[in-house]
């Protein structure tokens, strides 16, 4: 499978995620830029997580919809045709890092998949649902992690 570049000029791969993204700080999305999506691409689907959270990864932020040219997302917004979906927090959009005061730093994944048609996902889906959607239409993946502690 092909890979994605997927960079953030806030923060690199492994680093902490200034607490301006944090749900506590400022509770905005970092910006995030791609390439390399291949040419044959419908559609790009974003995915954060933090496995660290409990038995189950925590949605921190799932858009689908994504325009597979459109090269990345400013801070605070969302992609080109992006459609944001609820979080772990019960809320569309992105929720920022809260992990537990005092925890070791979370790990929080950025997933950016490249799809070879439209996703279609139920009313409200959880990751499991997605990852279902996702079996054998994904064709190219990007990952790139930040950490976060309070």
């Amino acid at each position: 499978m092909a890979g994605i570049m997927l960079r953030s000029t806030a923060f690199t791969d492994h680093d902490q995620l200034p607490g301006r993204f944090a749900r506590d700080g400022g509770n905005v999305s970092p910006p995030l830029q791609w390439a390399d999506v291949p040419g044959s691409a419908q559609e790009l689907v974003l995915l954060v997580e933090d496995p660290d959270a409990g038995r189950e990864p925590f949605v921190h932020w799932l858009v689908t919809g994504i325009a597979p040219d459109s090269g990345g997302v400013a801070e605070g917004a969302v992609p080109d045709g992006g459609r944001e979906w609820p979080n772990g927090f019960g809320t569309s959009g992105w929720g920022g890092p809260h992990p537990p005061q005092g925890e070791d730093a979370h790990r929080y994944f950025f997933r950016l998949y490249a799809l070879d048609q439209p996703l279609e996902l139920p009313a409200a889906p959880a990751a499991e649902d997605l990852r279902r959607a996702l079996d054998g239409r994904e064709i190219a993946s990007g990952t790139m992690v930040g950490t976060y502690r309070r």
